[in-house]
């Protein structure tokens, strides 16, 4: 191999530094955007660690294996600190951050004890909600206007009254919202000028998610969709996040099981182990669970949730491992759990000679403590992606999510393992590293003359 195929000098970048605060927009300040605030807050007065959370815990290696340098993330990029982000978000209820922290109880009370003045200065604007969209649910706190242009550029003014207001220097925003009803994309979608008439007419195919996306476009404001919803990922706005510079990602958390799909399907197909079924079922008590007892709202988190596999484990390529496996997902309210979701997987497989075999899950997990640190970590690579200059979609975010977003002509990379080194790549290249590819034969079937370098290296030569 070659001493230089594994570096990209013509995809390196000159980052801006992160001078100055980061305001962090937040639609939708529910049980993950308070535990996130409330984690950040916690972080800060050295209460608590930021476990999950890749920017603030992972190490990278650089280099090859033979002389390994492992540097933290927040190290190796120019990231924005923990203490200069600044909150502020949107919400149809009126409640404070503490008070709505405490709701949720996804955190105990000791911890949010610690950390109140600062939950309690966080309190919502009115937020742009329709009830078509998430039917299950229904507020006070609503911004009223005479279109949804206008909704737009209430946002919009929004944004620009909280720079002002907190001095920040730069902003991200993360849609922290409910799933809103299943849309499939329509003429009203396909370009600017179409979708910002539909903006101007009221059109039934604009979300709320939609208009929040454009207007923070608007304001030069990256975004990432947290939820299944349409939002960003049609070509009007994704094409105008790309002229404009501005960064964009979704979409849908990657955080209970389907983490545990994009962990376990990887080695399924890895080993050629064939599928004859995988039945996934949920119970989860939190507003999340209230808004997916609507069927319409389901349909959305449905179709993120069971696409996954098809792209992973490759129908098409292997017919007779994964061509006829039937997969059923459900999510069933029951309030009693609050954020304590439980997740189980019954997975039907089959292997040498077709004898079957199971695999049983049970996972009872948090999903706003894991979500939390997803929401961090998009923050920072958002705000990182456009001091680089990066614009439009930013597929190397896949990591953190269900149904990624890549270009049109592109199939999104559903493998978490794959992401992860896409993730990490990315990182190197943007600073002028090697990227791993892992294949390691060099270390055994170099070239006389490599070999000499490594022998030389190793005794502290110089060539």
């Amino acid at each position: 191999m070659s001493d230089r195929t594994s570096f990209y000098p013509e995809l390196a970048r000159e980052i801006a530094p992160a001078r100055g605060k980061l305001g962090v927009l937040l639609p939708g300040l529910g049980a993950v955007a308070t535990t996130l605030v409330a984690g950040v807050h916690l972080v800060r007065k050295g209460l608590a660690k930021p476990f999950g959370s890749l920017t603030q815990m992972q190490k990278i290696r650089l280099g090859k294996r033979t002389e390994p340098r492992f540097l933290p993330i927040r190290e190796l990029v120019p990231l924005s600190r923990l203490d200069d982000l600044e909150f502020g978000g949107w919400d149809i209820f009126p409640e404070n951050a503490y008070e709505t922290a405490t709701q949720a109880g996804v955190l105990p009370g000791e911890m949010l004890g610690a950390v109140r003045s600062e939950l309690e200065a966080l309190a919502p604007w009115p937020a742009v909600f329709e009830r078509s969209w998430v039917r299950n649910l229904d507020g006070p706190h609503r911004k009223q206007a005479s279109t949804k242009m206008h909704l737009a550029d209430a946002l919009v003014d929004d944004i620009e009254q909280f720079r002002r207001r907190s001095g920040v220097a730069r902003c991200v925003m993360v849609w922290c919202g409910s799933t809103e009803v299943y849309a499939e994309p329509s003429a009203a979608h396909e370009t600017l000028p179409a979708f910002e008439r539909a903006l101007e007419e009221s059109s039934p195919e604009i979300s709320p998610s939609m208009i929040y996306a454009y207007a923070a476009i608007r304001s030069g404001v990256p975004f990432a969709n947290g939820a299944p919803n349409l939002t960003v990922d049609i070509p009007a706005l994704s094409e105008m996040a790309r002229q404009a510079g501005v960064p964009i990602a979704g979409k849908d958390f990657k955080t209970g099981q389907t983490l545990m799909k994009t962990i376990i399907a990887p080695g399924l197909r890895a080993r050629v182990l064939g599928l004859n079924g995988w039945f996934s079922t949920n119970i989860l008590g939190n507003r999340d669970g209230e808004v997916l007892d609507d069927p319409g709202s389901f349909r959305t988190k449905e179709v993120s949730k069971t696409s996954v596999l098809d792209a992973i484990l490759q129908p098409e390529l292997y017919p007779e491992l994964y061509g006829d496996y039937f997969h059923k997902v459900r999510i069933e309210y029951y309030p009693p759990r609050g954020d304590a979701k439980e997740g189980w997987d019954n997975i039907d497989i089959f292997g040498w000679l077709g004898q079957p075999m199971q695999i049983k899950i049970d996972f009872l997990c948090r999903d706003s403590i894991l979500a939390a640190p997803v929401v961090l970590d998009l923050i920072l690579f958002l705000d990182l992606a456009q001091r680089a200059g990066l614009s439009g979609i930013q597929e190397w975010l896949s990591f953190y999510f269900k149904s990624p977003m890549s270009r049109p002509d592109l199939k999104p990379e559903h493998d978490l393992f794959v992401q992860h080194l896409k993730l990490t790549n990315t990182l190197r290249i943007l600073v002028g590293e090697e990227v791993l590819d892992h294949s390691g034969l060099d270390y055994y079937e170099g070239t006389p003359e490599r070999e000499a370098r490594e022998r030389g290296r190793a005794r502290g030569g110089s060539g």
